[in-house]
């Protein structure tokens, strides 16, 4: 069942990612696969939940799913409403002008298929973790106050920023308090820690393991490709003060501030 289930994920997953893709391109905003994102990890969770029944330890499936659901829609709700009306994402639109000549189909390769396999890549401990049936153990219980923290951290990273981005007086300056001040990514570390407590949840029998690469995918997504470093990489270039902030402030892990000392 666990390979039907892999099967159909794929399959949803694909639905998803065509419908974005059509609307991406009738609006030629491919930013809209962000708000999709969230949406691919909850629409995996719930094909999951529901495949599973009668083969999975019922609290574990249940709370894996809601785990999974409720963060991919606070994401998907939170980039929605924050990109409603918003032109293309700066990200996208250098990626796609070196478009060599269909600017949809260099999008559709370069931008929709690697999401959805990486969608499907870091979904397998949710996916994995539906087909066990022994009850919640210790790694179990670890990994859902590890997702807690994550979430925790990432909401309210989103919110500070939020609420920094909506004051005028703030125009031109950058976020370095609360969360802020101790890495320059806190929504970027939340996301990363959360889905190593999904893998947790994952672990309390042994195939449960091999899905580490899945937590390990996203943090290397969240470094070194759609997160920390094209982000520092663009802000360090157009915004003043921001070298300043990434010399005294951690690119990731949360850490006290440096002082002027020790930088």
């Amino acid at each position: 069942m666990l390979w039907v289930n892999l099967a159909v994920s794929v399959l949803v997953v694909a639905l998803l990612i065509g419908a974005t893709f059509a609307r991406g391109v009738k609006r030629d905003v491919h930013s809209l696969i962000d708000i999709t994102w969230g949406l691919l990890f909850a629409a995996v969770a719930v094909v999951s939940l529901v495949l599973s029944e009668s083969h999975g330890d019922p609290v574990r499936r249940w709370t894996v799913a809601a785990l999974t659901v409720v963060w991919g829609g606070r994401l998907a709700f939170h980039l929605g409403r924050r990109n409603r009306g918003a032109p293309e994402d700066p990200r996208y639109t250098e990626l796609l002008a070196n478009a060599p000549s269909s600017r949809a189909r260099y999008a559709l390769r370069r931008v929709y298929l690697p999401q959805g396999l990486s969608a499907l890549l870091v979904s397998l401990p949710v996916q994995v973790a539906m087909y066990q049936d022994s009850p919640p153990g210790f790694f179990f219980w670890l990994g859902a106050a590890v997702w807690a923290a994550g979430f925790a951290f990432e909401a309210v990273g989103d919110r500070q920023l939020a609420a920094f981005k909506a004051d005028p007086a703030n125009r031109g300056r950058i976020l370095d308090t609360g969360l802020w001040r101790y890495t320059r990514h806190p929504n970027y570390f939340g996301d990363s820690l959360l889905w190593w407590g999904l893998f947790l949840t994952a672990c309390d029998e042994p195939l449960g393991l091999l899905t580490v690469v899945s937590p390990l995918a996203m943090t290397w997504f969240l470094v070194n490709v759609t997160g920390q470093r094209l982000l520092d990489a663009r802000m360090a270039a157009d915004r003043p003060g921001y070298r300043e902030y990434m010399a005294r402030t951690s690119g990731f892990i949360p850490l006290p501030p440096k002082s002027p000392s020790r930088r």
